[in-house]
């Protein structure tokens, strides 16, 4: 018969799993919600930085010029995510895991973007100097949750690249309908079962998002700002594994 301390151990570890398997999946109503609201109101995609590209070029071949937001956050996206792996790499260095950190920096992006769109009231003039600002922290803390996925979620599908887990989850269904090989149609079965749940919460996060702009416009930017901050609460029950969270 268990004493208290194993009942003990034994539950805290069923709760830092279930909070490791829901994370993904929270982290991706995140970017879904960030990134419809950040492009309704601020004319742009934090997640979908490869869509800013697209609408930049097209504005400069249209009318010979392109907004300051969207030619910011490409070379932001990208030093962000240069300084975000050498912050894990310090971390590391140090013996500290980067999970939880990176958390509350995404979380502290979010919530300035929220505040900068709170202060500003609700107009959508994206050049405007704090909704420019705040467009391009929302843009960051998406580089960050890009890098602590990478680095601190490592297996775990991208949260905010819809199209990349879409591909793999219809091929991994296939390969589980009509594959041949049982090694290969379990590990098809096991991706798949990890990646539909991040699907499902981008999917979840893009309509919470638009129902929220609608009701209450920039303001709404208080939604991923929040999440990200039960993401970083959830992460605080998460039992390091291997590498330390």
């Amino acid at each position: 018969m268990q004493d208290a301390d194993d009942v003990k151990d034994s539950t805290s570890q069923i709760h830092s799993s279930r909070c490791a398997r829901l994370l993904p999946a929270l982290l991706s109503v995140i970017a879904g919600s960030a990134d419809v609201i950040s492009f309704l109101g601020l004319g742009l995609f934090s997640a979908h930085v490869t869509g800013n590209l697209v609408v930049l070029i097209a504005q400069i071949l249209g009318r010979g010029t392109g907004a300051a937001c969207l030619v910011l956050s490409l070379p932001l996206f990208i030093l962000v995510l240069g300084l975000t792996r050498l912050l894990v790499a310090g971390l590391e260095a140090l013996g500290i895991g980067s999970l939880r950190p990176l958390l509350l920096l995404q979380f502290l992006m979010l919530g300035g973007a929220f505040v900068l769109c709170l202060v500003s009231g609700d107009h959508r003039d994206s050049g405007a100097r704090n909704t420019l600002i705040a467009g391009q922290l929302a843009v960051a803390a998406m580089a960050v949750q890009n890098a602590l996925v990478q680095l601190s979620l490592q297996g775990t599908p991208p949260t905010t690249v819809m199209t990349t887990d879409l591909t793999r989850f219809i091929m991994d269904a296939g390969e589980v309908l009509l594959g041949h090989n049982p090694a290969e149609v379990a590990e098809a079965r096991h991706r798949a079962k990890h990646t539909w749940p991040v699907i499902i919460g981008f999917i979840a996060g893009a309509g919470l998002g638009a129902v929220c702009f609608a009701a209450g416009g920039l303001k709404s930017l208080g939604l991923p700002a929040g999440l990200a901050l039960l993401a970083l609460v959830m992460s605080l029950a998460i039992r390091p594994v291997g590498r330390k969270q």
